[in-house]
């Protein structure tokens, strides 16, 4: 969807959305006429809130299960967009749906950094990249009880890493308190092989014996809303 103009600082932090959907099965057996109209019901009210939540679309069909349409969403009022996924599961195709996975989250200056690098400056961006690996993230307890000069220097061996993959985007969110993760991490590429690489190569850095939880992971392919929802059926 095309971004509108949010009532937003350029140093307050953004309400971050990934919302997975599940369709039941009885949907396809509607009529092609019904189908159409829930499609364009459900599309109605992503558009009615343009104005103050920028949305992108995927698809997981075929490549996680429950996952037949996953919203990204950005926004700065979390009550709005409370609002529009209670429009959304009582609209057309919504009325036939669950939510699979919620992931939420804020934007927050990195501790370990002076200042976000491009790659993490995805999240400000209009322009999405085709595959989308979104999933929770928690550290360890014995993590934060370490000094932060021994934090430091592991996150930057951490950051080395991900510089050598400078074409991977990614958005880090920050959820400690507010739900089980205390992170969620979203991470956008043009080639699915290079990002499993850039996992296996970060899984060999002394920061992942301190990883308690990275699932489940998402994966997704963006798509203009219409076509994500014609791929239901």
């Amino acid at each position: 969807m095309a971004e509108q103009e949010h009532d937003r600082t350029p140093t307050a932090p953004w309400f971050v959305q990934f919302t997975a959907f599940r369709v039941d099965p009885a949907w396809r057996r509607l009529p092609y006429a019904a189908r159409a109209d829930g499609r364009e019901a459900f599309a109605t009210v992503v558009n009615e809130y343009a104005a103050e939540t920028t949305t992108w679309a995927y698809s997981g069909i075929g490549l996680k299960i429950g996952v037949d349409l996953l919203l990204w969403r950005r926004g700065v009022d979390p009550k709005a967009m409370q609002e529009m996924t209670a429009r959304l599961l009582n609209s057309g195709i919504g009325c036939y749906s669950e939510i699979s996975y919620q992931l939420f989250g804020y934007t927050r200056p990195s501790v370990y950094t002076r200042r976000p690098t491009s790659q993490e400056q995805a999240i400000d961006l209009d322009d999405r990249q085709t595959y989308l690996i979104v999933y929770p993230f928690s550290k360890t307890t014995e993590w934060y009880l370490m000094s932060r000069d021994a934090r430091q220097g592991m996150m930057n061996e951490h950051m080395r890493i991900g510089h050598e993959y400078a074409d991977i985007r990614q958005v880090l969110l920050y959820a400690t308190g507010l739900d089980d993760q205390e992170f969620v991490v979203a991470y956008e590429t043009e080639d699915l092989p290079r990002f499993s690489q850039l996992v296996i190569d970060l899984r060999a850095t002394e920061a992942r014996r301190y990883t308690l939880r990275d699932t489940p992971i998402i994966t997704a392919i963006h798509r203009p809303l219409h076509e994500a929802l014609a791929l239901i059926g």
